[in-house]
């Protein structure tokens, strides 16, 4: 998979200023305001940056947290994970393989009947495509 490369002003260019804000600076939507937060049709949720394919409906579940979740990515390589010690908290960021988009964080508190994680993700840092 060839990498996404941007300067931050094609970045600011194509991205709303809240996109913006969230997949190139990292930082998170008000909970409870994303439109995503509610869809439950079959589906594929994909970066908003570069459209890559993330996660499906069938791997999303109502964690009552307020932002969209899921218990595992469409694929293991559609995402990468590193440590984030931000806000004097300790977590692992969740960001698009493909071009760097910060997506959310992803925690060990998902379903326990499945992976156990929840992959906490800015609704904003995703497009719905409906199938």
């Amino acid at each position: 998979m060839e990498k996404v490369k941007k300067t931050e002003a094609e970045w600011k260019a194509e991205l709303s200023p809240e996109q913006y804000e969230i997949v190139r600076e990292k930082g998170t939507e008000a909970p409870f305001t994303s439109e995503l937060n509610d869809v439950k049709a079959p589906g594929t949720f994909k970066c908003v940056a570069c459209g890559q394919p993330l996660f499906t409906s069938e791997a999303k579940f109502e964690s009552g947290t307020g932002w969209p979740s899921f218990d595992r990515p469409m694929d293991e390589s559609a995402v990468d994970t590193e440590e984030d010690n931000s806000f004097l908290m300790r977590r692992t960021e969740v960001l698009c393989s493909r071009c760097d988009a910060h997506l959310g964080h992803v925690f060990d508190d998902g379903p326990a009947d499945t992976t156990g994680k929840r992959f906490c993700i800015n609704g904003c840092a995703l497009e719905f495509d409906e199938s």
